[in-house]
């Protein structure tokens, strides 16, 4: 199948993220907390997708989380410690660009993390999901699927862009060489925590611009009617003519040492 036309792509989107203004104003209106992970291999193309999301939305609302490396203190706390402020209150969107799943993935292969540690996780997550769940946030996991063909040419491509170079970590050279080992800790993963409370969605991200698409519609499908109407904008004409706002260059401050 071919690649997507960007105006394609841009003419399947636009209504896509007119329901998602919709959406962020039934879940203001009614209180309601979403909370969307978002995994995946590097390069599968998780910074696109929450950029498509949440890019008509007030910031306000909508929160993306992209944890660093924890610090020596995060990593002496209760593994999920560090996640749990970043979670949505009432009326919030939140979207993890990596999540707590960082340990099942890239902690786990390049042994960041102890067998122990990991296993601990596995048992873990699900209980901790049930958690939210059950208080009511509407929790939602994607993982982002791409083959290696089409990981190593966005790798290339990084490599060849300066302006996308920044991406490429030395974590991201070394997983080059663990595609495999990847693989099974994801299976591993999903073995242990697709549960029926918080199930996983895996969508094709070999065509970015399908997935993208993909991924938002399951994501509004989840989503209960999320109608509601406009609240009437009293927009009065100005009175007298429009005024100018003054410009041009300002004078230098004068330093504490004049």
């Amino acid at each position: 199948m071919d690649k997507l036309k960007r105006k394609q792509y841009e003419a399947a989107l636009a209504p896509m993220q007119l329901q998602l203004v919709e959406m962020a104003r039934w879940l203001h209106g009614n209180g309601k907390r979403l909370l969307v992970l978002l995994e995946g291999r590097d390069t599968a193309g998780k910074t696109g997708v929450i950029n498509a999301i949440s890019q008509n939305l007030n910031p306000r609302q909508c929160h993306v989380v992209a944890l660093p490396k924890p610090s020596d203190r995060e990593a002496s706390q209760w593994y999920f410690q560090r996640y749990v402020p970043h979670l949505p209150a009432a009326g919030e969107i939140v979207l993890f660009d990596r999540s707590w799943y960082n340990r099942a993935g890239v902690e786990k292969v390049m042994g960041f993390a102890s067998d122990a540690q990991v296993a601990t996780f596995l048992e873990e997550a699900p209980r901790f999901e049930n958690m939210l769940v059950d208080d009511g946030i509407l929790l939602f996991k994607y993982w982002l699927t791409v083959d290696q063909a089409q990981q190593e040419q966005r790798f290339e491509e990084r490599l060849a862009d300066p302006l996308k170079r920044w991406k490429l970590s030395p974590v991201d050279v070394a997983a080059r060489r663990k595609y495999g080992d990847y693989t099974r800790a994801r299976e591993a993963m999903l073995k242990a925590t697709h549960t029926r409370h918080a199930p996983w969605t895996l969508v094709d991200f070999n065509d970015q611009r399908r997935g993208r698409l993909t991924l938002v519609a399951d994501l509004l499908a989840r989503i209960p009617d999320t109608r509601v109407a406009d609240t009437p904008i009293d927009f009065p004409a100005l009175e007298g003519k429009p005024r100018k706002e003054r410009y041009g260059a300002l004078k230098p401050i004068p330093s504490f040492d004049d």
